[in-house]
């Protein structure tokens, strides 16, 4: 028995190896997954902390800059820019740039209608904020009606060509005298005042002109600019009246003041404009002027 049992502890087991190579095999295995793992870094954590590093290492101004001890003195700052100029700075400054469109078109009128203004037919006036072209209703229209003459026709083709190459709005206003008129077409005054400058609103835009800028309005005999008493003076008040005004709430404001003629610009459309528009001009001498009755 004693032979036997040293026999069977003297044979030796020769594959002893296979499991030393095993967990060595296992053990690089795990050493190339975790070097993987290391070499794939995500890129976007990889940014963040680039960037984080980078922002901390240039900005030497918050690393090197001391923690103030002790009271200091408060530095002077200097006060910050008005984010709004004064109005007379702003026209200043705009008045430097382009053309103003507004001053630009009453020189026009003045110019291409000097015989109306001599005889008061026409009229040009204005302000910074809006320029009014008044014409006498005798230059448009027949006596109670609202149909365009012919010489309707060929004053606004003149007056379209003006006003076109600008974008302005254009607020057209129609104006009788205190006469009554009751007609199946115009049951009052009313109604000729605004289909009078509705007839100008849609030669206007027969001429080419961009129906989004333009409105039309009728205040009857309501808003005379002089007595009616006297047949001149209700043919000055038969007129309509072009508003070309700087932009929309400018004709916004001159619709909910009645007429421009009524409307004086205040504090905040005043800061909406650029160039004071130019006084009415004195028509050239010597001009005749094409009469027409009332």
């Amino acid at each position: 028995m004693a032979r036997r049992r040293r026999h069977h502890e003297e044979h030796e087991n020769h594959e002893r190896w296979l499991v030393s190579y095993a967990d060595f095999i296992t053990l690089l295995f795990a050493f190339f997954v975790v070097m993987y793992s290391i070499s794939s870094l995500n890129e976007g954590k990889y940014k963040v902390l680039s960037e984080a590093l980078v922002g901390v290492f240039n900005e030497a101004e918050r690393s090197v800059k001391p923690i103030p001890i002790g009271e200091q003195k408060p530095q002077t700052v200097r006060p910050a820019d008005p984010l709004v100029q004064d109005s007379e700075q702003t026209d200043a400054a705009l008045g430097q740039g382009a053309q103003d469109p507004l001053k630009s078109i009453a020189d026009d009128v003045n110019a291409a209608f000097g015989d109306l203004i001599a005889s008061k037919q026409m009229t040009v006036r204005g302000n910074e904020l809006w320029i009014e072209i008044e014409l006498n209703s005798s230059l448009l229209f027949g006596s109670g009606d609202a149909m365009p003459s012919n010489q309707a026709f060929d004053l606004i083709d003149k007056v379209s060509k003006i006003i076109k190459p600008f974008d302005n709005p254009i607020h057209v206003e129609g104006f009788t005298d205190d006469q009554p008129i009751n007609s199946a077409q115009y049951p009052s005054n009313w109604e000729l005042s605004s289909a009078r400058a509705s007839s100008i609103v849609r030669m206007l835009a027969m001429d080419g002109i961009n129906p989004v800028r333009m409105a039309s309005v009728g205040y009857g005999e309501f808003q005379p600019l002089t007595s009616n008493a006297t047949a001149d003076g209700r043919a000055r008040n038969r007129r309509v009246v072009l508003v070309i005004s700087r932009n929309l709430d400018v004709r916004r404001s001159l619709t909910g003041s009645g007429t421009a003629a009524n409307a004086k610009p205040d504090a905040a459309l005043r800061r909406a404009g650029t160039q004071t528009a130019p006084p009415p001009a004195k028509p050239p001498q010597g001009v005749k002027s094409s009469s027409s009755a009332p």
